[in-house]
């Protein structure tokens, strides 16, 4: 198994394909085993021959898409486990081609999650997910960010400009937690934790009401003692 993936990603390495000889040269297999591998993954479809080089072949997409449904369903699990164990609302959500996705949401009808009553990806500069994302991006991703969705009220509480904006993401610590207190909805205060997640920022967050705000440093501190825990085991992509 472990072969055939080097050499699936020997070929998604060249656009143009590649020969077997040079794949398996790049893959350190002996040409009859890569040649028995390629003919294999041609066969079921993962790779097609044209001209003499292989390229990727349909049944790739349709790997990755399984695999991306898989992490998505461990996101899902890993979120109940926290919302059941902290007793708050939790969110998952990433920077993906230059906008903010809220991925997954697990909450309960005793503890709801916020309404997203103002576009999250529109209103990343008021809400605790959108700061912590954009405190992980440099200098120059923050201010494109901010060209195209552009600082607005949306709360008496939410920054007030761009500048002040960009101060408070510039004073914030590599990978520290972001609280923010009803500046996206009124009643809610919020906080966001960056995780590991390869080449893409990525958050874990939850949200209590205002007059439970003592609840929310707490779950925060449980929140990061868990995450590495759970979800050390995976793999994310730009692509979740």
């Amino acid at each position: 198994m472990q072969r055939a993936l080097r050499l699936l990603e020997a070929v998604g390495s060249h656009a143009d394909g590649a020969p077997a000889k040079q794949l398996a040269r790049e893959t350190h297999l002996p040409l009859p085993t890569a040649y028995h591998l390629l003919r294999t993954l041609t066969h079921e479809g993962y790779l097609r021959r044209d001209n003499g080089v292989f390229l990727l072949g349909d049944a790739v997409g349709q790997l990755a898409g399984g695999a991306a449904q898989n992490r998505r369903s461990k996101i899902a699990n890993s979120l109940a486990h926290w919302r059941d164990t902290i007793g708050v609302p939790v969110y998952f959500a990433v920077y993906e081609d230059g906008e903010i996705e809220l991925v997954a949401v697990a909450d309960t009808p005793a503890a709801p999650a916020v309404d997203e009553w103002a576009d999250f990806r529109e209103t990343g500069h008021a809400h605790a997910i959108g700061q912590c994302l954009l405190s992980q991006l440099d200098e120059r991703a923050r201010r494109d960010h901010l060209d195209r969705h552009p600082v607005q009220p949306i709360t008496p509480y939410t920054v007030c400009d761009g500048r002040t904006l960009l101060e408070r993401l510039e004073a914030t610590e590599r990978m520290q937690p972001v609280v923010e207190r009803q500046e996206y909805a009124l009643g809610t205060v919020c906080a966001a934790v960056p995780v590991a997640a390869g080449s893409a920022a990525a958050v874990m967050a939850i949200s209590v009401p205002l007059h439970q705000e003592e609840r929310l440093l707490p779950a925060v501190h449980r929140l990061r003692l868990d995450i590495g825990r759970l979800f050390g085991s995976l793999v994310f992509s730009i692509s979740i």
